[in-house]
């Protein structure tokens, strides 16, 4: 039994490496806004633009010390998916806060807190953005304050904690889950 696709190259949709981005037709965005407060690690930015892009998601914005392009270890697992998802970098977390805010955009923040509401029992307001911490130490209290609400994902190991580029995924998914946009 053969376990190859019946379509032809020509049938499929080109994969997105090597296309440049003009040729590409335009796809609909969904309306998340992820805010990356100081991630460390160039690799993990990578891997959130990556899921990103396959999440259709309508907007990064990269604050403080996160990698953003050009940057060869973000380049090395974002594999060109910086091209394809709209991203903005920001000095200060709180500037791009502001301009989220002025947008009318709820902001919540991906945080384990006392006062965490569980992901599957919160309402996802449409738009969203989601703001993301430091693999070490979370995201800046300051930061935190200026957020509208905590949304944890429970854990039922030892750690109280993932990766956050793992967190990225599972916050996105369910989120467009919720919206019946899969």
């Amino acid at each position: 039994m053969s376990t190859e696709s019946s379509a032809t190259p020509a049938d499929r949709e080109p994969h997105y490496a090597g296309v440049p981005v003009n040729s590409l037709a335009p796809r609909a965005r969904r309306p998340v806004h992820v805010v990356l407060d100081n991630i460390r690690s160039a690799y993990n930015v990578g891997s959130i633009f990556r899921t990103a892009d396959a999440g259709a998601v309508d907007h990064i914005h990269l604050c403080g010390m996160s990698a953003h392009p050009p940057h060869p270890k973000l380049e090395k697992t974002a594999l060109g998916a910086f091209e394809y998802v709209p991203w903005t970098y920001y000095e200060r977390v709180k500037d791009c806060l502001a301009a989220l805010r002025e947008q009318a955009i709820p902001i919540v923040a991906i945080e384990v807190t006392e006062d965490a509401v569980p992901m599957h029992h919160f309402d996802w307001p449409q738009p969203v953005a989601i703001v993301f911490g430091n693999e070490v130490n979370g995201i800046h209290p300051r930061n935190l304050a200026r957020c509208d609400a905590t949304v944890k994902i429970p854990m039922a190991g030892y750690k109280n904690s993932m990766n956050v580029a793992t967190a990225f995924g599972v916050i996105l998914y369910d989120i467009v889950g919720r919206w019946k946009m899969l």
